[in-house]
């Protein structure tokens, strides 16, 4: 891949221009502003101003960010529709020696977007991969929703056909974390509407336009978050929903307990009959053991 090498490599950020030294050769995944573009880091700016060049998934886009700090670095087209042709011009370059810098329309590459075999193939080579990290649209809204972080799951965007959207959301109804979805605009009262017929009436958040001027976080359960956006229509911007994890499964009853114990002891030793029961109830395995013994007699 050829690059102009006489070109400055600096930037400019609050008047003042900083020259940025030669970054080591290998691949740089760059995160780019998901909206407010004063939030690239002087780290992330360096860096582009002294690749060889800028891997970019819409480079218009990403010429605004250039443009606001005064970089010069070349913008070479990385995407969906051409990754497959541009990639192995780019692993060439590379493999030469040279600095490259992948960034995404907006936030962190390889999340939603082509950047992920392009990380592969480049550490299958032996080549250097470094991350500059920075803004992501589904941390930004997880912080922001007001519901547990300590655990979560980042599914992506749903699919867009209803039956195939209803299926996957089946299989995420029993994940015991926070889920953070992507969607498009036209599709957000529908998807809604599938999650809360899905998952029932959990708290959730609808995030858009995060780090935007008309940034908002809308927070109420699926249920109502679908009769809001049903009858308010598709709003504008990028959009995360953020839905809160499934409740914790009350204690069983004595008698429940026991029920599925004997039920498990039907087919398995006593100790691995309590650690079945014990995970499905979310019951101390020491309690459940000795209460197997119980019923089970001797039996290991």
């Amino acid at each position: 891949m050829t690059t102009t090498t006489t070109r400055p490599r600096g930037f400019s950020a609050r008047g003042t221009r900083v020259e940025a030294a030669p970054p080591a050769p290998g691949l740089y995944v760059v995160a780019t502003p998901i909206g407010n573009l004063g939030d690239v880091s002087l780290r992330a700016l360096a860096t582009l101003a002294a690749a060889d060049a800028i891997l970019a998934e819409d480079t218009r886009v990403t010429r605004k960010l250039l443009d606001r700090y005064d970089i010069s670095a070349p913008l070479v087209a990385y995407h969906e529709h051409n990754a497959a042709e541009v990639r192995p011009r780019v692993l060439a370059g590379l493999a030469a020696g040279q600095a490259l810098a992948l960034v995404s329309d907006a936030g962190t590459p390889l999340v939603s977007d082509p950047g992920y075999k392009l990380v592969v193939e480049a550490a299958a080579a032996g080549i250097a991969v470094f991350t500059l990290p920075g803004p992501c649209a589904a941390i930004a809204a997880l912080t922001t929703a007001a519901l547990p972080t300590d655990r979560f799951f980042f599914e992506g965007f749903l699919p867009a056909k209803a039956a195939a959207r209803r299926e996957r959301i089946a299989a995420l109804r029993a994940i015991p974390a926070t889920l953070v979805v992507y969607e498009a605009p036209s599709r957000l009262a529908e998807s809604l509407a599938d999650l809360a017929a899905g998952l029932g009436p959990r708290p959730a958040a609808v995030a858009r336009e995060l780090t935007k001027l008309h940034e908002e976080t809308r927070r109420a359960t699926l249920v109502e978050l679908a009769q809001h956006y049903g009858a308010a229509g598709a709003p504008k911007g990028e959009i995360v929903v953020v839905v809160g994890p499934p409740q914790a499964a009350g204690r069983p009853e004595a008698s429940a307990l026991d029920a599925m114990i004997l039920d498990a002891l039907a087919g398995l030793s006593v100790k691995d009959a309590a650690a079945v029961v014990a995970a499905k109830a979310g019951l101390p395995r020491r309690e459940v053991y000795a209460r197997a013994l119980k019923l089970g007699g001797s039996r290991k």
